[in-house]
Order: structure tokens, then sequence, then C-alpha cells
């Protein structure tokens, strides 16, 4: 495909790939984790086929149940959509799912109907084959069921819930069949997770593993008699914080040398490596190593990039912290030398910041946000230096846009751009001094909608003669042409780039000033990613 590329540019007389989308390419390292947000964006569980070709999601947005075929056993990297499965006849709130070992059932839990939902397939792994059968009600024991799992021989089911806290087991006298299921006994999980969303057993029964979105952990349990949790004591746990801040399910592959989260906060499939089976403290998650720098730990919801003309400072902006993060590179650029330094709480002025952009010499910096709908502006008295930010003034966007996500200004100070989603409009205004918001009017805009219905980012080529646009709902980079430089009613769409293989949802975009990298944050990875023009 690269060849490809190189051969039509060289037809077309190309002098250079700078700015050209066509000749954006991603060329980090594999990226390690599986984005199930198109799909579904409200995930609740994950269940893998035993021998690791088979993956299956299941949510409460679709209320269904999606398959997807891994080329590679067990390597979610290689998952692709296949289908899905509606069981929203029988539950819209499904939570958990569950495969008879052959593949000839599939039970699905939730907290709409408070029961365990038994389906048949004619043919085995096969979703479009499910036919419902009969159900099995837990409200009994449990008003919030979050995940079921069942023995390997089918005669024990156990459910998990957020209102008791607790993992119920239930005997089955026919194997397989819920509705000879009776209640057993319970389990307390209370005082290591107060909101347990999913359960899982080591194929022996002498390990129980339990995930929640209160700890944002997997925790970890030894049963002293195998499949009675009434012998059940907490051993250790293991944190997905750095990858899901509202996980919902846990997977282990047979051997016990991986284990799968999911959760609603990224809609992903996360997997772990444990260097000792079943030993979740040997759990470990590899991200990729170039291209590519990890911010969650400074905002788990980053919104707003920004880099210093020479590429060795880099800022994001984000809504957990409401405030700018400054980091410092070691090698011009490379955001994989990133390293943070510092932030600059913005949040009196904006409780929702979107997006931010800085002046070329560095002594003044604009911030965007959804709350007050303004554009404020800041001054530094060390330049590029957050720590000596100090607030200004601010200009109304309101009139425009409700829910402006990005900001950008012409080189020369005299224009500034705002985009949103409440109109999908890139809104242009000018300013009578430069650099000063105060003195802004504005003057016209270009709707991007039929691009891209959730607008989050602009930015513009420094001769002001492209444009690009980055949004949630194609997850991908749109590229416009000017006729007239910085007039946006000139301009006419072009072509696309799409992210959705490194960010599910995308919020912001920046380029180094030759054209030659991108780079773009989003919330799903919580990551910079970096492409370059080739």
């Amino acid at each position: 495909m690269l060849a490809r590329k190189l051969r039509a540019a060289a037809a077309a007389g190309a002098a250079n790939p700078s700015w050209d989308l066509a000749n954006a390419v991603y060329q980090g390292s594999p990226i390690n984790y599986f984005s199930v947000a198109g799909q579904e964006i409200i995930s609740t569980g994950v269940f893998f086929k035993p021998d690791g070709l088979k993956m299956y999601v299941i949510g409460n947005s679709g209320d269904d149940v999606n398959e997807y075929n891994l080329s590679t056993a067990w390597d979610v990297t290689t998952a692709s959509y296949l289908q899905n499965f509606s069981v929203a006849a029988q539950e819209i709130t499904p939570t958990g799912v569950f495969f008879k070992p052959d593949g000839l059932k599939m039970y699905v839990i939730g907290s709409s109907g408070d029961d365990v939902n038994e389906y048949n397939l004619s043919t085995a792994w096969d979703i479009s084959t499910a036919s419902y059968s009969q159900n099995f009600s837990v409200a009994g024991q449990e008003i919030t069921p979050q995940d079921v799992f069942f023995k390997p021989d089918g005669l024990k089911m156990y459910v998990i819930g957020n209102s008791g806290d607790d993992v119920n087991e239930y005997n089955l006298s026919t194997a397989w069949d819920i509705s000879t299921a009776s209640y057993s006994q319970l389990f307390a999980v209370k005082d290591r997770e107060t909101s347990p969303t999913g359960v899982f057993f080591k194929p022996d029964g002498l390990k129980m593993y339990v995930i929640g979105s209160s700890g944002d952990d997997v925790n970890e349990y030894n049963l002293s008699t195998a499949w009675d949790i009434s012998t059940a004591s907490y051993s250790q746990n293991f944190s997905v914080a750095g990858q899901e801040t509202s996980p919902s399910g846990v997977f282990f592959k047979p051997d016990g040398l991986k284990m799968y989260v999911i959760g609603s906060g990224r809609n992903t499939v996360f997997p772990y490596d444990l260097s000792t089976a079943w030993d979740i403290s040997t759990a470990s998650f590899t991200y990729p190593t170039t291209e590519y720098f990890y911010i969650g730990t400074q905002d788990a919801n980053p919104t707003g990039l920004f880099f210093k003309p020479d590429g060795l400072k880099m800022y994001v902006i984000g809504t957990i912290g409401d405030d700018v993060n400054e980091y410092d590179l070691s090698t011009a650029w490379d955001v994989s030398t990133a390293s943070y330094s510092q932030n600059f709480y913005i949040g009196t002025q904006e409780a929702n910041p979107t997006d931010l952009f800085f002046k070329p010499d560095g002594l003044k910096m604009y911030v965007i946000g959804s709350t007050s709908d303004n554009v404020n502006e800041y001054n530094l008295s060390t330049a590029w230096d957050v720590s000596t930010a100090s607030y200004s003034q601010n200009f109304s966007v309101a009139a425009e846009e409700t829910f402006p996500n990005g900001v950008f200004f012409k080189p020369d100070g005299l224009k500034m751009y705002v985009i949103g989603f409440s109109g999908d409009n890139v809104n242009e205004y000018d300013l009578s001094t430069a650099w000063d918001v105060s003195t802004a009017s504005y003057s016209q805009n270009f709707s991007v909608a039929a691009q891209e219905g959730t607008a989050l980012g602009v930015f513009f080529k420094p001769d002001g003669l492209k444009m690009y646009v980055i949004g949630s709902l194609g997850d991908d980079v749109n590229e416009y042409n000017l006729s007239t430089a910085w007039d946006v009613s000139t301009a006419v769409y072009s072509q696309n780039f799409s992210v959705a293989a490194q960010e599910g949802t995308p919020g912001a975009l920046f380029f180094k000033p030759d054209g030659l990298k991108m780079y773009i944050v989003g919330s799903s990875t919580d990551a910079i990613w970096s492409y370059d023009f080739v």
C-alpha cells in the first residue's frame, strides 16, 4: 500500500508528501489492544472461544452480543468484527455473557430483568444461529446482577452484582439447564470492591477473580475447596486504572498466561501478559514504544494538544484535571521521549476545557471550553512556562457555538477560528488588535457537518491554504483546500485519514510546522499518537 501511495504521489508531480493526508501513515509499534467502540459504546462483558479464535463483547448501548474473529489466536490486535445478536427482547441492560464450552449454549445476564437468559445455538459459536430458550431469576439474591460464570461441567453457576457486592453460588441438578438451578450460598467482596462488575474462575476452581469499578482493579482469591466460594480468601489485586477506569469484565486464557479486561470507559479490550500463570501480581500491559506517549496519569480525558515551535515542549489540556499539562521532549517532535514537567490550573475560568493555543513567542496562552463558551487569554511572564501564566481576559463565542471544542489562531494573531459540535462549523473571527481576544468580532463560518457530525478540533497549514478537522463520529482527520488563504468560506473538502486503529475517540490534532508529522490525542487511549508523511 505504501509503495502505491508513493508511486501515485510521484505521478501527480508531488514535490514532497507534507500536508497531504494521503501520505500519512502510523509507523509505531503494534497496538496492543482492540477497540470495540464501532459496535458498542457501553461495553459490559467479554468472552473468548476456548481456542482463542473468536471473541464476544456484550454491552447495553446496543443490547447485543458482538462476535469477532481473531486471525491469530488470543491476539486481540488481529480481531475483526463479524456480526451481532440482539438480546433486547429478553434484556435491555445486558451486563455479562458466557458460553458453554462446546459453543452450543449462550447465557446473558442483565440488570433490567435481574435474570440469566439461556440461548441455544444450532451452529456452535455462531451467534446468528442463537434462539432464546429460557431464563432464571436471580432477583432473590441480587437486583443489580453484573456477570455470570459457570463451572466447566455446568453443574454450578455464579452470579456477581453490586447491590449485594457479593458472588452468589447456585447448583444445577441438570448440567447447563438453568431451570434446574437452586441457590446455595454467597461470598461478600465488599471489603475489596464496592462496585463489582465481573467474575472469573481458574479452570480447577481454586482461584476466583473479581473486577470492579470502585477500585479499578482485579482482585484474586484462593479457594481451599474447589468451586466452594465459602472457602475463598483474599490474596492480592492488580490495578487496571492505567488502561480502564470503568472496568466491567475480566477473562483469562485457559493456561492463565493472558488476562483480558474490558470496560465502558474506553470500550476497548486490553490484554495483559502474566509471567506466572494465574498470578496477577505478574501481569503487565505493554504500550507501543514509538510514535506514542501515554498522558492518562495527568488527565484521563485529554481534549487539546499543542507543541512549542521547536518541538521540545508539548502541552495537553483535559477535563479531568481542568489544567494545562506541560511536557519536555528530549528529542524534538518525538513524543516517545516526552516527560511530564508541570501543570497550570484553569478551572477557575473554565470547568470543562476542550482546547488550547499559544502565541508563537510563548508569551500568551488561550484556553477554550464548553462550560463558559469563552476563549480565555493568559499572559506568561516566562515564555512557554505555564507556571508563570496569569489570567487576563476572555471572549464569548456562545452566539456562534454553545459547545466549543477547538481554537486556532492565524500566525499574525489577526484571525481566530473556533470549532464545536453544536453547530459542526468552523467559525472565523477578526481581531483588530493582534492576539487581543477582546477585539475579536465574528466574521463567517464553514460547515463541516457533511464530513464530521461531532467536530472536536481544527488546524490550519501555516500558509492558510489547507484546513484540517478531527472528530469522534468518523474517527478521522478531514482535509480541506482553501482557494483564498485563511478565508473559510473558500474551503472545499479534499480527503480524509482514519485514526480509528489508534484512537476511538479523537479529540484534537496538531502538525509539525513542515507538515511531515501529525499528532492526535483522544480519550479512548489517553495518548498522543504520531503519524509520518511519507
